[in-house]
């Protein structure tokens, strides 16, 4: 987790005043019936910091939880993204079709940035970004650099009202291995194409747990998170009568 000044509600809201950005998981159904809008701390006449609770996925719902929860929804699409030091991997969704997309080469502005640009020709609303982690479930040394990095990255993609998720991504390395090597393809090829089969194997996992396993990366900002409420603007072939 990102350090931030918190006080933790019995209801399991959290009111904050971070300066950087906060994720959240998911947290149990019971939650939903809580309307976020009933609780809030505007500016008080000593003007203090505005605060404001913050509920939980349920408030931000991935495309796949939508999905479960609303057969009828259509919606955006989806980039599962597998960070490296050195390459990120990347695969996209549209529905639950899931395929490999590209790798790059490339690391902080230059990437994030790029990532933006594939998200908006492929039409997508949300990222998907594999979050190392031990085999028994604890998070190591490169958990942090992930997490710092996917919250740097939100605050870029609220800005299009596009969502950030961290999903664990144990073992979808050798998941992806070994699926390409069922489907035949050259030891070469599958060199170039390890970091692609990886973030497609994050994919998959999130859309196996209808996005409920998910933890949502989200800016701090008010104004940022308002533009998470009102999505992204929407594409009107998807939503014709």
């Amino acid at each position: 987790m990102f350090p931030l000044q918190s006080l933790r509600l019995q209801s399991g809201l959290l009111l904050h005043q971070s300066s950087t950005p906060v994720v959240f998981p998911n947290f149990p159904s019971s939650m939903a019936s809580f309307e976020p809008s009933s609780f809030a701390v505007t500016r008080n006449r000593i003007n203090r910091p505005r605060l404001r609770a913050v509920l939980s996925i349920e408030e931000f719902p991935p495309n796949a939880l939508r999905r479960k929860t609303d057969p009828k929804w259509r919606g955006g699409f989806s980039v599962g993204v597998d960070l490296g030091l050195a390459r990120t991997g990347l695969a996209l969704s549209k529905g639950y079709a899931v395929r490999p997309l590209t790798v790059l080469e490339l690391r902080g502005q230059k990437l994030e940035l790029r990532l933006l640009d594939i998200a908006e020709d492929e039409e997508a609303d949300e990222f998907i970004i594999g979050l190392p982690k031990s085999w028994d479930g604890k998070e190591t040394p490169q958990s942090n650099i992930v997490r710092s990095i996917a919250g740097r990255f939100a605050v870029r993609a609220a800005e299009r009202g596009w969502r950030v998720y961290l999903q664990d991504e144990h073992g979808t390395s050798t998941e992806a291995s070994d699926r390409m090597i069922d489907m035949g393809l050259s030891k070469s090829t599958r060199q170039k194409k390890q970091d692609a089969y990886a973030a497609v194997m994050v994919l998959e996992r999130y859309f196996s747990s209808s996005g409920e396993s998910t933890e949502l990366v989200l800016p701090k900002e008010l104004d940022l998170q308002d533009k998470l409420r009102k999505g992204p603007p929407k594409d009107v072939d998807l939503y014709l009568d």
